[in-house]
């Protein structure tokens, strides 16, 4: 029976599904290539095998969601089973996933999203667990509650052995930077997980119509524009240095903000005594430093070279945003970028992902 269909016996793990091409060979430039074994793309470089990880895909657990009568299917996602899924990992060259499920219970009451939150994390662990070769999980956390969510971390990094947790941009309105989540963010900077945040759009301007028309701006500006606001926020507000340890992977290419961050230092100067207290370091330095890391999802090879001028090549990691098809060809995006070594190609692939998610070669 397929992994992803309902039983009497236990929750179930369902994808979200859409038809995605294939992408191109990867060239002989450089000494990088591929090789197809039993239909699956192994990617080699410089002559060696790349584990390739992909730390943004999208699934869903239906019987957590339905504990808050969350709609399982929303316009414009189709369902399929597990066997599509690797298929597409097969296609395009990805060995694993690191799954994360997008947070729609921040609103939820304690009880039941205590609850939904328990059923979530089981049924992630069995599923990897059925496919562990392919398959790791970001775990789910209720931050509307800080101190239960500081309680669900350790239980699913100490007990079910979660490699990192994921996080929306803000919850149910309210930033990460607030003081109330610091229980949250210790936790997370005690156990030294990876923080996967992933916004769900800056719903707080779309009443006034500003997002409205065409271009479906509520997800291509509001969605890098919410991670924009959150990091930002994270930087001013002190967070990142009260929590030294934290290790946050944004979404997306980490929003706005790493293309635009001068901005953010030159603020320091320009407006002194509205910026609050200073943080330790100049907004570009959290950027470039060891605290956050961002994902490739940057469309372009001159996108992409300049993120990683801008954070490091040890910060920036392999992301599809699967089963969405804006990165449908990952492995040729990342062999695009002007410049790069086969070391720096093996980081973004895989080997910085490996290190962060605790994965073997």
């Amino acid at each position: 029976m397929p992994i992803s269909e309902t039983t009497d016996t236990g929750p179930s793990l369902a994808f979200v599904g859409c038809e995605i091409s294939a992408g191109a060979d990867v060239g002989a430039g450089g000494g990088s290539g591929h090789t197809q074994a039993q239909g699956r793309r192994e990617v080699v470089v410089s002559g060696k095998r790349v584990k390739t990880i992909d730390v943004h895909a999208h699934c869903i657990v239906p019987e957590a969601a339905q504990l808050i009568n969350h709609p399982l299917e929303a316009p414009g996602l189709l369902w399929s089973n597990v066997g599509d899924r690797l298929a597409q990992m097969d296609q395009t060259g990805v060995d694993v996933e690191a799954l994360s499920i997008n947070p729609y219970w921040y609103r939820a009451e304690r009880d039941a999203v205590a609850e939904l939150i328990r059923v979530q994390n089981e049924t992630l662990v069995e599923f990897c667990a059925s496919q562990p070769d392919r398959f790791v999980a970001f775990a789910t956390a209720a931050l509307q509650y800080p101190d239960l969510a500081a309680e669900q971390v350790e239980q699913a990094v100490k007990t079910l052995g979660f490699r990192g947790i994921g996080v929306a941009g803000s919850v149910a309105g309210e930033d990460l930077a607030n003081p109330k989540f610091h229980p949250f963010w210790a936790k997370c900077e005690e156990l030294g997980v990876l923080v996967f945040m992933h916004p769900l759009g800056t719903r707080e301007l779309e009443p006034s119509g500003r997002l409205a028309g065409n271009g479906l701006l509520t997800n291509t500006i509001g969605n890098p524009l919410e991670t924009t606001i959150a990091l930002s926020h994270l930087i001013f507000e002190g967070t990142l240095d009260r929590f030294p340890g934290l290790k946050i992977c944004a979404a997306h290419g980490g929003g706005f903000l790493p293309s635009y961050a001068n901005r953010s230092d030159a603020v320091i100067t320009t407006f002194p005594n509205r910026v609050g207290p200073l943080p330790k370091k100049k907004p570009t330095e959290y950027i470039r430093g060891g605290q956050l890391y961002f994902d490739s999802i940057m469309f372009t090879g001159e996108g992409m070279r300049h993120l990683i001028a801008e954070a490091g090549i040890d910060h920036v990691v392999l992301g599809t945003d699967y089963p969405f098809p804006w990165n449908t060809a990952p492995v040729d995006h990342i062999m695009s970028i002007p410049g790069l070594s086969d070391e720096d190609r093996i980081k973004i692939l895989g080997g910085t992902a490996a290190k962060l998610l605790g994965i073997e070669g």
